[in-house]
């Protein structure tokens, strides 16, 4: 398939993202923006969320690690269902019972605004590593498969489509959202069962017979039973299970789209929706993976890991084919910049400029969001860029390795917050959120001298959690 062919269809499919836009921000406001006016579908909520979560770390580096990982990322979707699960039951009736716009208040109500401050700026450095890593994966497939024979340099590619997730966010936010979510889960999951029915009728295989031949070439094991491994099973579920509390519970993009349901009962309905909509997603994606390794050698494909995938769709897929691989990897795109750049004007505007406690009229209130959610635009492009210049081999692990640093000092402060009733000396709070990524750093870099032949993987965030933890009781007093 011609990249002019492509790139038509990626403009068609952009065209189709901003007529939802228009007829979604008509009559919108700031509390459209911020939590959709609380009148969100929980159905449309729920589903959109499955292509928010997964994004295109998913979509490309999920297959990939298949080889070398066979199934074991099943440990942490088992303790992905545990998290999901606490954060409908706990986290969500705090949040609906204090009324939050941002669930960072929440902080400022139980330990002050210095505390309040610290989780804001924690989440934004966050979202702005981890959704700009994921949407550096994608832009950087467009590019190499149609732009590069098109001689667009990438430094334009990224511009242009920051622009479009511009466009269509500017005015409806979260109100918007919902729905071109939606669309986009829809364009991601089409993408995937088709990728992998054809790869099936190519090998002539039924599922079962597939799945036999992906255990004799031992790409079906699950259970990691070494301790010293950073795959380890306990380790791996802990860390789903504290990823999902961290990413989910305590990130303002997610639980912005899940506070814009009227009710708690179907924001809960909403949260079980997805975590069984989304398990079920993420195990096809691994069973595409299989098929994906399977095919590559019959075919004398050599490419692995993120570049599997795309070497299969282009190489040996018919065109009808690939223009399906491209509507489900520009879905996977989309939502991992503009739901994020939405809940980080949002965050920002609140939590650090405080423009609901400034009094600010809506006009001006508006205009300073437009230039909160301007400046956010350009500083994914530069992050981008910036990763495009590193050019790391596996996306999913960089993005989880940022979380770990990133996303530990919020666990440490909701954690405190929720399971103690002590006061700190919120002045020193700051300080605290910044030593436990500093320490763990240190930790991470010296593991052969601290732990010999143990490797700390995915559980990294805890301990980032437990020191922040341990670092707030040490500051703390008796209420």
């Amino acid at each position: 398939m011609s990249a002019v062919s492509l790139f038509c269809l990626v403009s068609a499919y952009f065209a189709l993202l901003l007529i939802v836009a228009w007829r979604t921000s008509r009559n919108a406001n700031n509390d459209s923006f911020f939590i959709g006016n609380k009148s969100s579908n929980w159905m449309l909520v729920a589903f959109g969320m499955v292509g928010t979560t997964m994004s295109g770390v998913t979509f490309i580096s999920v297959p990939g690690a298949v080889g070398r990982d066979g199934f074991g990322y099943l440990q942490v979707i088992l303790g992905y269902v545990l998290g999901y699960i606490a954060v409908t039951f706990i986290l969500l009736p705090l949040y609906y019972r204090l009324k939050l716009t941002s669930i960072y208040t929440y902080l400022e109500q139980r330990l002050g605004p210095r505390s309040y401050q610290s989780g804001a700026a924690f989440f934004i450095i966050s979202r702005l590593l981890s959704a700009s890593a994921r949407l550096y994966l994608v832009v950087n497939i467009l590019q190499l498969t149609i732009l590069d024979s098109m001689g667009v340099p990438f430094w334009l590619t990224t511009v242009v489509i920051l622009a479009m997730i511009l466009l269509y966010t500017y005015e409806g936010g979260v109100k918007t959202i919902v729905w071109t979510d939606t669309l986009q889960t829809t364009g991601m999951v089409l993408g995937l069962v088709i990728c992998a029915g054809w790869l099936l009728h190519a090998m002539d295989l039924g599922p079962l017979d597939s799945l036999a031949q992906m255990q004799v070439h031992g790409l079906t094991r699950v259970v990691t039973s070494a301790v010293d491994s950073p795959a380890y099973f306990w380790k791996q579920l802990l860390a789903g299970f504290f990823i999902v509390l961290a990413m989910t519970g305590m990130d303002q993009e997610t639980m912005q789209k899940n506070i814009s349901v009227k009710t708690l009962r179907d924001s809960q309905k909403n949260m079980l929706l997805l975590t069984a909509v989304l398990t079920a997603v993420l195990v096809l994606f691994m069973y595409l993976g299989g098929l994906l390794y399977l095919y590559a050698p019959t075919a004398g494909v050599t490419a692995s890991g993120d570049k599997l995938f795309p070497a299969v769709v282009m190489g040996h897929m018919p065109a009808a084919l690939q223009l399906i691989f491209f509507i489900g990897l520009i879905s996977a795109l989309f939502p991992s910049a503009d739901g994020a750049m939405t809940a980080l004007t949002s965050s920002f505007s609140i939590d650090i400029l405080g423009v609901q406690r400034r009094g600010m009229g809506e006009a001006a209130m508006k205009r300073l969001r437009h230039h909160v959610h301007l400046a956010f635009c350009a500083i994914f492009l530069a992050l981008v860029l910036v990763f495009k210049w590193v050019d790391n081999a596996s996306m999913v692990g960089l993005v989880l390795k940022l979380t770990g640093y990133t996303y530990g000092p919020l666990l440490g402060l909701f954690a405190f917050g929720i399971l103690t009733r002590r006061a700190v000396r919120d002045r020193w709070v700051p300080v605290v959120a910044l030593a436990g990524p500093v320490l763990c750093y240190v930790i991470d870099f010296n593991q052969q001298t601290l732990f010999g032949s143990y490797r700390i993987g995915l559980e990294l965030l805890i301990l980032n959690g437990l020191l922040v933890f341990a670092g707030l009781l040490v500051i703390s007093k008796k209420r």
